[in-house]
């Protein structure tokens, strides 16, 4: 645990105010609206007072969906700096979704999006005492006096407290050790599948050490997030890293499409870049392989000392689409096309692949790029913060990756079976994850041995999940849930032939029944599981003796 004040949360975001004050913070990428620290700090203080008049006390959980903006920066860390624990929501999770979140993790404040809250029925979160907008902070539904909590009496109380005005000075949060409970994070939305990771201060803060330690985020710093802040990733390094570093993120709200983050790269030119693998592939595609696949350059290619004046052209290309001033590319969340990888690596390009999960904030190995990241490794365990084994190695040296240390999470709320799987005997945490680690220390990873997929922005995908939901669809008996290497979740569907016969249904009427009910599924999931294909299987699958699926059996087909 991580006992000095210097390493302490909420005492990295005092400093950081003390001393940024007058240097911009946030901005909402697109817009003009801009927040200095003095500015988000101001908005912090006033939230808390709203805090103060809502009777929120110290430990209550307050659940925060919605799109990245400067609004929902200043209500993540108004509450971990009040004494309270943020619930964050993916906004792309589903009503029905995100009311158990709210509900499971006992939220009694909810700060939303007016677009997310058209789908909330308040009479199913009775436990809200106020829901408040995240576009311009009206209560939208409270069960407390409206005059007391609106933003004119929330800034009288505001002017009341702080006559001669709040300035730097006057940031000071109260003592809160690193042992505390910081967030509860999601891991997915459906209810029966959801876990919420209990991550302590220490977790967030580690990953904050990190980053300001190894000189990645420093004062000046700028970024472009583009990755969901609900998510540990983005909001580990794009949000909390770089503020209490004293740098400036951009936040884009809209689908972080290539053609919207190129425009950003250029106009912002970030000095670090985070990406999740599908962003990079998508724009190595579009500018890369068209270039490659050219005759001339295809054959250049293959000729010693010849090749390397062409990779250096097209590493300098690929440098100023991203705005030209980047120390380097930090790839995370999925794994990357080894195609791709070997290309960029082949090319020198900056770039480095980190490992790390929801359960450790998420962080857990990282080789920056000057210090010798090596191909398709994801770096060694961060030095002074997380430790990493291989549990039972066969001969080749694979076996599950376990891990331990700052980051890592203290269990699972509400949930102590998973927990107490999720940990061995000696307090290693389960990653889940099949790799090997090289004589240097480096990782490698092999594969997966949990069942969870990752979406194309790193999202967790639980096929169980999805799979349920098939399963009570009409004549169908079971389902696998399978991920093709492109990212697109296929179905493969064995109907129940019993009923089919009885029915007198043809193959044909089968085909489109079976497409109605993806469509219905996909209705009720979120965009990055969404069902692309439908396969019909022609048998029962095969099944251990606890009657689970082989799953392993079945994933090549659908390469």
């Amino acid at each position: 645990m991580m006992t000095e004040e210097k390493y302490n949360f909420v005492k990295y975001f005092e400093r950081s105010f003390q001393k940024h004050w007058d240097l911009e913070a946030v901005t909402d990428y697109g817009t003009d609206f801009t927040l200095t620290y003095g500015q988000l700090a101001i908005n912090i203080a006033k939230l808390h007072i709203l805090f103060e008049e809502c009777g929120i006390e110290k430990n209550d959980k307050i659940a925060l969906m919605g799109k990245n903006t400067g609004n929902w920066v200043a209500v993540y860390l108004a509450a971990i700096t009040y004494g309270a624990i943020i619930v964050p929501i993916l906004q792309d999770f589903r009503p029905n979704d995100a009311i158990h979140i709210i509900n499971h993790s006992e939220s009694k404040l909810l700060f939303i999006s007016d677009v997310n809250w058209e789908g909330i029925d308040l009479d199913q979160i009775p436990e809200v005492r106020v829901a408040v907008s995240l576009n311009d902070w009206h209560p939208i539904s409270l069960s407390l006096d409206p005059k007391k909590i609106n933003y004119d009496a929330i800034a009288a109380l505001f002017k009341q407290k702080y006559p001669n005005g709040y300035y730097a000075k006057d940031v000071h949060y109260d003592d809160r050790p690193n042992s505390e409970i910081g967030s509860i994070n999601y891991t997915s939305g459906t209810t029966g599948f959801s876990k919420g990771v209990i991550m302590p201060l220490n977790g967030l803060a580690g990953n904050i050490r990190y980053g300001i330690d190894s000189g990645l985020v420093y004062a000046g710093s700028r970024f472009v997030t583009f990755l969901p802040l609900a998510h540990a990733y983005g909001c580990a390094f794009d949000f909390l890293s770089c503020l209490a570093a004293g740098g400036h993120t951009w936040l884009v709200g809209r689908t972080p499409s290539p053609k919207i983050l190129l425009q950003a790269f250029a106009e912002i030119k970030p000095t670090l870049i985070l990406s999740v693998p599908l962003i990079l592939e998508k724009i190595y595609k579009k500018m890369i392989v068209p270039q490659i696949q050219k005759p001339p350059v295809s054959w250049v290619l293959k000729v010693p000392f010849l090749d390397e004046v062409v990779c250096s052209k097209i590493r300098e290309q690929l440098v100023q689409a991203f705005g030209g001033e980047f120390r380097q590319m930090i790839i995370g969340g999925a794994p990357l096309n080894p195609e791709v990888e070997a290309f960029l690596y082949r090319i020198k390009f900056p770039m480095s692949v980190g490992y790390g999960m929801t359960e450790c904030a998420p962080l857990i190995t990282f080789t920056p790029y000057n210090e010798g990241s090596r191909l398709y490794s994801c770096g060694r365990p961060l030095d002074g913060i997380m430790e990493v084994k291989i549990l039972n190695p066969n001969e080749d040296g694979i076996g599950e990756i376990v891990t331990r240390g700052e980051n890592t999470m203290t269990g699972y709320f509400k949930n102590p079976e998973a927990t107490k799987e999720s940990f061995t005997e000696d307090g290693w945490l389960r990653t889940g994850d099949l790799g090997l680690l090289d004589e240097d220390g480096f990782l490698y990873i092999k594969g997966r041995c949990k069942t969870m997929l990752l979406g194309p922005s790193g999202q967790n995908i639980y096929p169980e999940e999805i799979e349920a939901k098939i399963n009570n669809m009409p004549f169908v008996l079971e389902s696998l849930v399978l991920q093709q290497e492109d990212n697109r979740l296929v179905a493969l569907v064995c109907p129940d032939y019993n009923e089919v016969d009885a029915s007198g249904m043809t193959k044909e009427q089968l085909l489109d029944l079976i497409e109605d009910s993806r469509k219905h599924v996909n209705s009720e999931l979120a965009s990055y599981e969404q069902i692309a294909i439908v396969k019909l299987y022609p048998h029962e699958f095969e099944k251990t003796p606890k009657k689970s699926i082989k799953r392993f059996l079945y994933t090549n087909m659908v390469k």
